[in-house]
């Protein structure tokens, strides 16, 4: 059998560059060395607290230094991590406890209110990260670093076998209630590598900075166990918006940054308001379609190119991206990363896989080392998704000749209007470069006539005084008679989920009727 565990990313760094800064979070700086010590310290904090190898434990915390030390403390003791979304309510929260079958909930005391609750509900025991807080809601909840202070730190990682669960992702729950994703050891150490040491240009002496969330496994795998395979340094920024991130990236010089298209608008945004820019080595997007408009934006304002790519909970989370070896087209999401194949089949085929010839839109099936153990205790779901050893994404797309993949849209987001497809992101493409629109995005409305009927949702410059009916009457001149919005409404802000995606189910419910 061959031996593998997620925690030998930091592990190895620790043995490699002990003295290195691994974590920014403040004025904190912990090298490599201190941070592995802390992480084994708290992994014999959880075992004598019962956790054992196998055992499922919850991860609530931010983006703070708490995050890593328990992460790969519980990976050190053997306990499969389920990192819960910040977001979500007590109720929600229990749920994933419970589906998750977790042994406990490691809660930063931040969270505590939310994390106890939850807690309490399913009947997990919790213990508590991160500062020392008084008052009633820590009674009978245990500090880890109390329980490990007390103990010698464990001298190594339990071995685990590669193709045991080390993390299990829930999805968003978008087709129904959250579904726990089981990705492997496997799975994480070769994206983590592959995303370093071969699809993107990582070195050494980066400074990554750390605002993507790390319950997110874009956040996880690219920013954190990326960072810390090739010994980079990750700043944290626990709460995100474009101002702190470049006033941030400026006083640690930043030079790699991640993130999801929000973000790079944000940081567009704002950077008319600085005489001094961050200057960005490496700039990686995902998460979600890249608007060419902001693309071109950002790439203007920062001087820098945005390497896109994609992929899902369930991947890992890259797939794709563009690459320096394969060079970059604007509005795809690249080739795959090496030894994973992404092709295109027929949509409408449930049963089997039907891979379609280079032009031809389908949808994106994956097939490779990144591909996810299936949906905890879902089978069935599991067997929908997985069909002939591929990855049913979802989403829609094109192939190239040159291999350049194009998203589409998902399928579900799709508009069917009189009987017409309309992809949502080909109408957000044109609309976002009319002058003033910060961000849009378009969904479908339930109408009697057409069957769907388009809106765009807009968010737009606070010096624009476009109006709705100017919108309509200028996107009918640039899309198809089928394409363009009937209806326009302007908001302050697009609703987000925990992991930065715009959330169009909850555009959907605001204005379908």
């Amino acid at each position: 059998m061959t031996m593998l565990s997620l925690a030998s990313t930091l592990a190895e760094s620790a043995r490699r560059y002990p003295d290195k800064t691994a974590v920014v979070d403040g004025d904190l700086r912990v090298p490599y060395g201190q941070l592995w010590r802390e992480a084994r310290g708290y992994a014999a904090g959880l075992r004598e607290l019962g956790v054992r190898p196998g055992d499922v434990v919850a991860l609530l915390a931010p983006n703070t230094v708490d995050f890593p030390r328990a992460y790969y403390g519980a990976l050190a003791v053997g306990a499969v991590i389920v990192p819960v979304h910040l977001l979500l309510t007590a109720d929600e929260a229990a749920y994933v406890l419970r589906d998750s079958g977790a042994r406990m909930l490691i809660c930063h005391t931040a969270l505590l209110a939310m994390g106890a609750a939850a807690g309490g509900s399913a009947g997990v025991p919790v213990v508590t990260v991160g500062p020392a807080v008084t008052g009633e809601s820590t009674v009978d909840v245990p500090r880890l670093e109390d329980v490990s202070a007390a103990l010698d730190p464990v001298p190594t990682f339990e071995s685990r076998q590669a193709e045991d669960p080390a993390v299990i992702l829930y999805t968003s729950g978008t087709t129904g209630v959250p579904k726990g994703a089981v990705l492997t050891h496997l799975n994480l150490v070769m994206n983590a590598v592959v995303n370093t040491f071969d699809a993107n240009d990582a070195q050494h002496d980066d400074i990554v900075l750390g605002c993507l969330p790390l319950f997110h496994s874009f956040g996880q795998t690219v920013s954190m166990n990326g960072a810390f395979r090739i010994g980079a340094t990750l700043v944290m920024l626990a709460r995100f918006s474009g101002p702190a991130a470049i006033e941030l990236m400026l006083r640690e010089n930043v030079n790699v940054f991640q993130g999801v298209p929000t973000m790079y608008v944000a940081l567009a945004e704002a950077a008319g308001g600085y005489e001094r820019l961050p200057r960005l080595r490496l700039c990686i997007s995902g998460g979600a379609s890249l608007p060419m408009a902001v693309l071109e934006r950002f790439n203007a304002a920062f001087d820098t190119t945005i390497f896109e790519g994609y992929g899902l909970s369930e991947t890992s989370p890259t797939a794709t991206t563009n690459q320096p070896h394969f060079g970059t087209k604007a509005g795809t999401v690249g080739h795959p990363v090496w030894g994973v194949e992404v092709e295109i089949a027929r949509a409408e085929v449930d049963e089997r896989i039907e891979l379609l010839p280079v032009g031809e839109l389908g949808e994106i099936v994956i097939r490779g080392h990144n591909v996810f153990a299936g949906y905890l205790g879902r089978p069935e779901e599991t067997a929908r998704t997985v069909v002939d050893g591929w990855f049913r994404s979802g989403d829609l797309g094109t192939k190239d000749e040159q291999g350049f993949i194009t998203i589409v849209d998902r399928k579900k987001d799709m508009i069917i209007r009189g009987g017409f497809n309309v992809y949502p992101r080909e109408v957000e493409e044109v609309l976002a470069r009319y002058p003033g629109i910060v961000q849009v995005a378009v969904i479908g409305v339930p109408d009697e006539t057409h069957g769907e009927e388009i809106w765009a949702v807009a968010v737009l410059d606070k010096d624009t005084s476009l109006t709705e009916d100017e919108l309509v009457a200028w996107s009918r001149e640039q899309l198809g008679r089928h394409k363009y919005p009937r209806q326009v409404r302007f908001v302050d802000e697009l609703p987000v989920g925990p992991s930065h995606k715009v959330l169009k189910r909850e555009l959907r419910r605001t204005f379908g009727g």
